[in-house]
């Protein structure tokens, strides 16, 4: 089944490729003012299509279609979590940080995820009890997160969305080292050790961040709602609300995180 799901991530790239090369793209606003372009629409087409062919008897829970009601979604079990495109932003500013992301979700847990940087040609993917992998250049290798060190670490932060917990999480732990980037590869920098935390205290919803939490839980490392001062419990999905709470991302669980919620500039 992984195969089958990293072609068709690749599928799906390789349709969002195809608008992105154009001169000008075309954006459309969506009910919740977010951009949508042709590119989301065509990659969502393949993805559903290629989904429905390797097992047609789980739902599909994705970005670009119609969401099933809380009525329907509460039975389900097992079922697929997709973002077609992450990181539109990253797509309309040409920058090449956008991500194609399938996942498998079972009783609220990432157990699947495959992330696809199209322009880069970058692949991270794991699967529950087999690890956390990455393709690059048509290498592949193991990774995993590593142990974070107070005085040497690198935060990681979103290019587009970073609210003010940023700035007093930067101030609090001094990192050696920021690192700004868009879409499902923040987390990925964190599975693969090259970074230490990130925390989004902007708003995200369960497919911005399904498959790549199962890479990082498969690399060792834990992605946890934040209450504002610290972790509190694994980030779980199919709820009935599908936007994310905060959260954390931390490739070394043991590294404790607090933030005074008193400790904030005007």
């Amino acid at each position: 089944m992984l195969a089958a799901l990293r072609e068709l991530a690749q599928a799906a790239g390789n349709e969002i490729l195809t608008v992105y090369r154009r001169a000008e793209i075309a954006v459309q606003l969506k009910a919740d003012r977010t951009p949508v372009t042709e590119a989301d629409h065509r990659a969502n087409s393949v993805i559903e299509a290629g989904l429905k062919k390797l097992d047609g008897s789980l739902p599909t829970l994705t970005e670009e279609s119609r969401q099933s009601p809380w009525e329907v979604r509460k039975e389900w079990q097992t079922f697929w979590l997709v973002d077609p495109m992450d990181g539109t932003k990253e797509f309309l500013g040409k920058n090449g940080q956008f991500t194609v992301n399938i996942a498998l979700i079972d009783r609220g847990v990432p157990v699947l995820g495959v992330v696809w940087a199209p322009v880069s040609e970058v692949m991270y993917y794991a699967q529950r009890g087999q690890g956390a992998h990455k393709v690059s250049q048509g290498r592949e290798e193991a990774i995993a997160t590593r142990k974070a060190r107070k005085d040497r670490l690198t935060l990681v932060a979103s290019r587009s969305h970073a609210g003010a917990q940023i700035e007093q999480l930067q101030r609090r732990y001094s990192p050696e080292r920021s690192i700004g980037m868009g879409s499902s590869l923040k987390l990925c920098l964190i599975a693969e050790g090259s970074a230490d935390l990130y925390l989004r205290d902007r708003p995200t919803m369960e497919w911005d961040t399904g498959a790549a939490h199962a890479v990082v839980r498969e690399a060792g490392g834990a992605v946890e709602a934040w209450n504002g001062s610290e972790p509190s419990g694994e980030l779980r999905y199919n709820k009935e609300n599908l936007k994310n709470p905060q959260f954390l991302v931390r490739g070394d669980p043991q590294f404790a995180v607090y933030l005074d919620p008193s400790d904030h500039q005007d």
